[in-house]
């Protein structure tokens, strides 16, 4: 199993959101606040600010709607899912311990969310298209939880326009055939407002708890 190292960081204003990963990446930890942020201009932004977990992305310039395939073979519009918050992670099925990892932690989270996990989504959009079909990608997610959401580019369906939005990097690397390669790609997920914007960035690493209580702050706004 290889190991990814010397992991570059992307920064979007002061907050650190991706880190490339193959397998067993480091817990990468937001920096702290800068003072002018940790000054809330009221007691309710006070509240929201110390509730967060994640890096607050709100402000930043990222994300967009996007369609790709789903585990049907049909369109799929992240759009359609407005009025729920949304965990959307990036992966892909033949990774060897990331991915599940964060998948397990996301089916973790429903638990955690009880009878509000009905107006949350997860959405796992692969970064290895020329692998994962359709079926594969629906049936992958699906062993993590029934209601997991997988998504993948088809014929039409532009991969690289959607990782733009979203920042995410990916190469393969490893390569013993045309086949058999993993893939190091960007950890971490991004959750997403009822309105779908990215409001909030989960580290890999981040424990069911902490986003479960983040995904209760969007779900109140």
């Amino acid at each position: 199993m290889a190991q990814l190292k010397g992991l570059s960081r992307f920064f979007l204003s002061t907050a650190a959101l991706l880190v490339l990963a193959a397998c067993q990446p480091e817990k990468q930890e937001a920096p702290a606040a800068p003072a002018a942020e940790k000054t809330a201009v009221s007691e309710s932004s006070s509240t929201v600010k110390q509730t967060l977990n994640g890096t607050d992305v709100s402000k930043d310039d990222i994300g967009g709607d996007f369609t790709l395939t789903d585990g049907n073979g049909q369109p799929f519009s992240l759009s359609s899912l407005n009025g729920k918050a949304v965990i959307l992670s990036f992966g892909y099925t033949h990774c060897p311990d990331v991915c599940p990892t964060e998948l397990l932690t996301y089916s973790d989270v429903l638990k955690h969310l009880g009878d509000e996990a009905k107006n949350v989504a997860v959405v796992f959009v692969s970064v290895d298209p020329e692998r994962d079909t359709p079926e594969l990608i629906g049936k992958y997610v699906k062993q993590f939880h029934p209601d997991f959401i997988g998504l993948t580019a088809t014929e039409g369906q532009s991969l690289p326009i959607v990782k733009q939005q979203y920042r995410v990097v990916s190469a393969k690397t490893n390569e013993q055939s045309e086949k058999v390669y993993l893939v190091d790609h960007s950890a971490g997920a991004y959750l997403l407002d009822k309105a779908g914007n990215p409001a909030v960035f989960s580290p890999y690493g981040s424990t069911a708890e902490q986003i479960a209580q983040d995904l209760k702050v969007l779900l109140q706004r």
